[in-house]
């Protein structure tokens, strides 16, 4: 043992003995204590060499800090908390700090919305406006014809768009309806767009048969942690939820999975839905993080709001963890004003839902996007159609909201 070594540890033993004897001329504090080693002899008063010595122990038995940027599957529950916990500067510095490392900060990821089926699902999601169990005013629409569908991808492309999602509310897809959401697939993918399409759930079967008809891309969200979950949703397990995205990955089609926010949920569950997408064996090439919309009709209407720099905190969080995916800012963002959303941007988050109808249709909202990129210095990444479950719900209360707003006027060109 190095002789400084040995000072230290009779000091130690003394301190926690509330007296001194290695190397002390007077067990009394008021004498001090005279210590001999290497560097040769020193008076040392006795308050003092316990401070030293529990900053020497503290310097050299503490645990290794927490390293950012590294790509993990085994995060603790423990280790997010302290993450969420961290000074709110810290955190943002450390979430921009992974952004850099993988992808360029000053780019996003645009993309815009594509509902082939609306309303009328029979699940029990206490937050969304499709549920048949909730009188939102929402009409009920059929499966969209592959004809028009397919319409619809070349007006997408025409704009621009390199990826068309198509999005069903549905609890998952009946065997009568796959080979026309199978036949969309491979009209879409004709057209040289990449696919992506959100229906439910998915047995292994109904996934393989849309990875053979060329789909890219599947959305199915979490929505919150395992243990608030049976708050949410009543009518399909989480269990089904992590079946389905096992499907798609087996199938070998990319992952689109996130959550919402806002629900009444605490922060621990905010955690417990980032670490159930982090510690996946392969992250979620995607994840939305979506704000909730409160929808009159549906149970969390009067939800109390979350307060803006706790969203913020999340983006910050998903994107350390899964520091290779983008973290989209999604359901949500219309209710946002320009400096929670640039906070977003700076706490990582590299994707957004775009638009509130097709790229065929002129919209103002999109407009200020462009404005707020400015603004920031940001470009699109690229330009795509993309939806995910919960983007596709925030379209539908844009929608009745106009309906709502419509109704108050008549049309005087008539």
């Amino acid at each position: 043992m190095h002789p400084s070594w040995r000072i230290f540890a009779g000091i130690y033993g003394d301190c926690q003995n509330g007296g001194f004897s290695a190397g002390v001329e007077s067990s009394k504090p008021e004498f001090g204590l005279k210590v001999d080693s290497v560097f040769g002899s020193v008076n040392m008063e006795p308050t003092f060499a316990c401070i030293l010595w529990t900053s020497f122990m503290n310097a050299s038995f503490a645990p290794a800090p927490m390293t950012f940027g590294e790509v993990r599957h085994d995060w603790t529950r423990a280790e997010i908390t302290a993450l969420f916990a961290l000074p709110f500067s810290d955190l943002m510095f450390q979430a921009q700090s992974v952004h850099r490392t993988y992808f360029n900060p000053n780019e996003v990821q645009v993309s815009t919305l594509c509902s082939i089926k609306t309303g009328a699902c029979p699940e029990d999601c206490a937050y969304c406006p499709q549920s048949a169990r909730y009188d939102t005013g929402l009409e009920r629409e059929k499966l969209m014809a592959v004809e028009k569908v397919i319409e619809e991808a070349k007006a997408a492309k025409a704009s621009g768009a390199t990826r068309f999602c198509m999005g069903a509310a549905w609890r998952s897809p009946k065997n009568k309806d796959m080979p026309y959401v199978t036949t969309m697939v491979q009209g879409v993918k004709a057209l040289g767009l990449e696919t992506c399409m959100t229906l439910g759930m998915l047995d292994e079967n109904q996934a393989q048969a849309l990875a053979d008809a060329g789909l890219d891309y599947y959305n199915h969200n979490l929505d919150t942690s395992p243990e608030y979950y049976g708050e949410i949703i009543t009518t399909r397990t989480y269990q089904d939820r992590l079946e389905t995205l096992a499907n798609v990955r087996k199938a070998g089609m990319k992952v689109c999975c996130g959550g919402i926010v806002g629900m009444g949920e605490e922060e621990n569950d905010r955690a417990g839905l980032l670490q159930q997408l982090a510690n996946m064996s392969e992250h979620p090439e995607s994840v939305p993080i979506n704000m909730l919309v409160k929808v009159g009709g549906t149970p969390l209407e009067n939800e109390a709001d979350l307060d803006p720099f706790d969203f913020v905190r999340t983006i910050a969080v998903a994107r350390i963890l899964m520091p290779k995916s983008h973290v989209r800012l999604s359901a949500g963002r219309e209710q946002m004003n320009e400096q929670t959303q640039a906070m977003a941007f700076l706490a990582g988050a590299n994707s957004i839902f775009y638009g509130e109808k097709l790229l065929t249709t002129p919209n103002p909202e999109a407009n200020k996007d462009m404005q707020l990129f400015s603004k920031l210095g940001i470009k699109p990444e690229a330009y795509e159609v993309h939806e995910d479950e919960s983007e596709q719900e925030a379209s539908i209360v844009h929608q009745l909201q106009e309906a709502a707003m419509d109704s108050l006027f008549y049309n005087a060109a008539k």
